[in-house]
């Protein structure tokens, strides 16, 4: 059965996310398990979990050819996206369906986290 994951994400790529213009989540690992929706802890100074993402897809790929399939929809500069891959031989990037904004947003304790996850955390 599919899992959910949590992950920390930026506040201004949160904005992105939830407006629909960054369909890609880009990631130096994914998770092994299949997911089937990311539970999105927006970072400081929000600090809350915000929103649920669909997981349609989890591409792999060198990170010149990820950029090459996701770059109109991903998001981020091509600067930025170098940065985060840079020395790295895959990339990863989970493709987002439909997003479900939180009408209150809830916090890691409401998921049993006492902090934030440094790449993702399964939840149970």
């Amino acid at each position: 059965m599919a899992k959910k994951i949590i992950i920390s994400i930026k506040p201004d790529y949160v904005k992105k996310i939830i407006e629909g213009t960054k369909r890609y989540e880009y990631r130096t690992k994914a998770a092994r398990e299949d997911v089937s929706s990311i539970i999105i802890y927006e970072t400081y100074p929000i600090k809350r979990v915000v929103a649920e993402a669909e997981v349609i897809d989890v591409l792999v790929m060198s990170p010149s050819d990820l950029w090459k399939k996701t770059s109109k929809q991903g998001g981020i500069s091509k600067s930025k996206f170098n940065e985060y891959f840079k020395g790295r031989e895959l990339a990863y990037a989970y493709q987002l369906g439909n997003i479900k904004v939180y009408e209150e947003s809830l916090s890691l304790e409401d998921f049993g986290m006492k902090c934030a996850p440094q790449s993702f955390a399964y939840i149970r």
